[in-house]
């Protein structure tokens, strides 16, 4: 995703530095107009808006802090927490930001990897006024709607319980249509029925093409949302199991 947000952001003209631990997707990034940095450091010299797409909480601190990215950027810019993770990584990164004047907003993105590759994600965004409105044009350049949903972290909140229902509906999903099959029914048929009725969800409509890659995390950050919440969650507690059955593979079988 981290690529499809710098190649759009080119495209929309914005001057775009990027950097990659990885050289192929470094080369890649560069060959659709990024300028490649040597360091997350470097990145962040060139930078008055910073968009941090990794895979998980301890990936972004050790980009932000352990990189020296926080340290080479300029008071006044902002950085933008794309990756999913806990609101409490984004607060804690907000405290470190502060006293060097630079603003942290969360920037989770929803509707999947077809949908980045398009421009058409919609991106749940938490932070102050005037932080989301100097990140919203760079935010813009690649998605669909830009909304913002409260302060620091209500962006991840708010992409936590989307998903939460996502992944819900996967498990509902896989266990109907695992059922329908057994009775005989074809698949692509129902599905394409359903999609009529008031059983119809995203998840269906896209029946096949979503990996399920990160339900685990998704619902591990709910989970411990609840914990420190004090939520009973038994739901959430169970589909948590389900998704760890589920994957793409499973998915597609069901349609043959």
């Amino acid at each position: 995703m981290g690529l499809q947000i710098a190649r759009h952001m080119v495209k929309k003209g914005f001057d775009v530095s990027g950097y990659d631990i990885d050289p192929a997707a470094a080369k890649t990034a560069e060959s659709h107009g990024v300028r490649i940095c040597g360091s997350a450091a470097e990145v962040g010299k060139n930078a008055e808006v910073v968009m941090v797409m990794v895979a998980n909480d301890k990936q972004i601190h050790d980009v932000v802090e352990r990189s020296g990215l926080l340290d080479n950027l300029a008071r006044g810019s902002v950085l933008c927490i794309a990756s999913s993770c806990s609101p409490e990584t984004c607060q804690k990164l907000a405290e470190l930001a502060a006293s060097k004047s630079i603003s942290v907003v969360d920037v989770p993105l929803v509707l999947g990897q077809e949908a980045m590759n398009n421009g058409e994600v919609v991106a749940y965004v938490g932070g102050d006024d005037a932080a989301v409105a100097r990140a919203r044009p760079a935010i813009a350049a690649f998605s669909a709607q830009v909304l913002h949903v409260g302060g620091l972290g209500a962006g991840q909140i708010t992409k936590t319980i989307n998903n939460m229902l996502l992944w819900a509906c996967m498990v509902a999903n896989f266990e109907a249509l695992s059922f329908a099959k057994k009775l005989g029914v074809d698949i692509p048929r129902l599905v394409e029925a359903l999609g009529h009725g008031s059983g119809a969800n995203w998840s269906l409509s896209r029946w096949g093409k979503s990996t399920g890659k990160w339900a685990e995390k998704d619902m591990d950050v709910a989970l411990e949302l609840a914990q420190h919440a004090k939520m009973p969650m038994p739901l959430a507690g169970l589909v948590d199991q389900l998704v760890k059955h589920i994957n793409q593979e499973k998915m597609k079988a069901l349609l043959s």
